[in-house]
């Protein structure tokens, strides 16, 4: 049965500077093709000084009300996944209103990593069951402000942008067929910033350890999110009774060509099947599956009826996975 969740609309937002892996030659003892090698990244993008995650995530949001043919007021509540807040408090998508200058919608945000966009659509999918009837999810993220440019094992891999989804109640054609997801809260230290939060907060000390950073164990991180996201992505296939050769399109969180195979191959969906964008833009966190999902629509390469499937691992860990017939 389906649930009762369907995207009505989605668009972009991507700050126009380009940092390639040339420019990172520059400024890290790396090589372009020591990056593509391992992550299949070549380039990504850099928001400009003074550009927030708020304001991405603002024209993101414009961008696909205008597609959905509705203005942002007549939302009933808007959602943004982050990991990279405009201010702990309030939540980005409070900003978010403020910079649209809208009262009403219900604003929050979701701190699920690399997920949080997927968490998103399950937090829709319940609000949806009851009065509401428009919701934004948007994924923005400006992963630029928290890396540590000195690290190369870390810094070549983020990028930054926006993603937005406008959604509506399903009409039994169209919508999630199924979808499913979790978290490890024992795996918190593998992938994580150590500071700015009530555990340490901001001082000299934890700004000279450059502690408000990424830290990440690279090969565990790799090795429980190809396991992570195959897993979801199975699970909510086997929810949306869909077998993988039937899936028309994979679009899993664009980490690297390394994880997203691996968890391709996993789930035994077709390899001609998955969606990349991570040579252009690198891992966005949140905003990766709405951005790509958005490319893909404008590509052709979903088309009405077709079955595509989502999946993610973030922070924390985090994972999730969705499936729905556009």
């Amino acid at each position: 049965m389906l649930c009762p969740l369907k995207i009505l609309a989605t668009a972009r937002a991507l700050p126009p500077r380009v940092l390639t892996n040339a420019d990172l030659e520059a400024m890290v003892d790396t090589s372009d093709s020591w990056i593509r090698d391992r992550t299949g990244i070549r380039e990504r993008r850099i928001a400009a000084d003074g550009v927030a995650t708020s304001d991405l995530a603002a024209e993101a949001l414009l961008a696909a009300c205008t597609a959905a043919g509705i203005a942002p007021g007549e939302l009933d509540a808007i959602i943004v996944g982050t990991s990279t807040p405009d201010t702990l408090f309030p939540s980005t998508a409070c900003w978010l209103q403020h910079r649209l200058g809208l009262r009403g919608p219900a604003a929050f945000d979701v701190s699920a990593g690399c997920s949080g966009f997927l968490y998103g659509l399950e937090i829709a999918a319940g609000l949806l069951r009851g009065n509401a009837r428009r919701i934004a999810v948007v994924g923005a993220e400006v992963m630029s402000r928290v890396v540590n440019w000195q690290d190369r094992s870390t810094c070549v891999l983020f990028g930054d942008g926006a993603g937005a989804a406008i959604l509506g109640p399903g009409d039994g054609s169209s919508g999630v067929l199924g979808s499913a997801w979790g978290a490890d809260g024992n795996l918190a230290r593998v992938l994580y910033q150590p500071a700015g939060g009530s555990r340490a907060p901001a001082t000299l000390a934890t700004v000279a350890a450059l502690a408000h950073t990424v830290h990440m164990e690279g090969n565990t991180v790799f090795k429980h999110a190809v396991t992570a996201m195959s897993e979801a992505a199975t699970q909510a296939l086997a929810r949306a009774e869909i077998r993988p050769d039937q899936v028309d399109l994979l679009i899993p969180h664009q980490a690297n060509t390394r994880i997203m195979e691996a968890a391709r191959a996993r789930t035994g969906i077709p390899a001609d099947r998955l969606f990349s964008i991570v040579e252009r833009y690198g891992n966005m966190s949140a905003a990766t599956i709405p951005v790509a999902l958005d490319e893909a629509r404008e590509q052709g390469r979903i088309k009405d009826g077709d079955i595509v499937a989502m999946t993610a691992f973030g922070t924390g860990f985090t994972w999730a996975a969705s499936v729905l017939r556009w």
